[in-house]
């Protein structure tokens, strides 16, 4: 089991160059809601709750960890939301994936970029049985892509080009355990350790977009997340 104490700061042996990051926002989750009826998250998290999900509570403050899962009315995935702020940096958290079919996803955006839908960057998602690294940015999330997809329209040899756009690593996380991982962002390599242990890198255009302003955790079943860490070494 991967605690607290075993687990802060292990990212220094996954610094970024020579250069120590920097500490751009940091959250233990060990903190009380006033109620339990809304989303009372603090610290400058944020969520699509009252737009998605009809305003039905979908994060809560549970033992202290966030616990995040999708309503029964809900049209998308939970989205957690919280300020980022660097072009290279790394990420850190503790994360359980209670069920077989949780998955937890790493979201980076820019909304300010008006090229891709929703800010959309690239992604880390985790499921009980890989890690996969997607650069949305110049694939599914890029505008004009995205569009000849939903019209049906898009030609093959640019469907062809979207299978680079992805990388898929097989990975064994056990559910209803606490596992460790860091995402570390340099130029437009993403790499991914897990439990210590490196589970592969992916390079992709997209990733070495100079601003990550926003993190976000898209959960579309259930997932709890602890010990949540943002570095940046721009």
């Amino acid at each position: 089991m991967i605690t607290k104490a075993v687990f802060l700061t292990t990212l220094i042996s996954c610094s970024l160059s020579a250069k120590e990051p920097k500490l751009l926002f940091a959250d233990d989750f060990e903190r009380n809601e006033s109620q339990e009826e809304t989303e009372e998250i603090g610290e400058g998290w944020t969520t699509e709750s009252a737009n998605r999900a009809q305003g039905n509570k979908q994060v809560d403050l549970r033992d202290g960890h966030l616990h995040i899962y999708m309503h029964e009315v809900a049209d998308h995935a939970v989205s957690v939301r919280h300020e980022a702020g660097f072009e290279n940096g790394i990420v850190e958290a503790r994360f359980n994936l209670e069920h077989a079919d949780d998955q937890l996803g790493f979201n980076f955006a820019d909304m300010t970029y008006k090229g891709v839908h929703a800010g959309h960057l690239f992604r880390v998602v985790l499921t009980n049985s890989s890690v996969t690294i997607t650069d949305l940015k110049t694939g599914i999330m890029k505008k004009e892509i995205r569009e000849m997809r939903k019209a049906g329209s898009l030609p093959p040899e640019i469907e062809n080009t979207l299978k680079d756009k992805t990388k898929r690593f097989p990975a064994k996380i056990k559910n209803d355990k606490w596992h460790a991982i860091v995402i570390k962002i340099e130029g437009d390599e993403i790499t991914v350790t897990l439990n210590k242990r490196k589970v592969g890198s992916f390079s992709s255009p997209g990733i070495a977009h100079p601003e990550k302003g926003l993190l976000r955790l898209s959960v579309p079943r259930e997932a709890l997340v602890d010990d949540l860490k943002i570095y940046s070494a721009s």
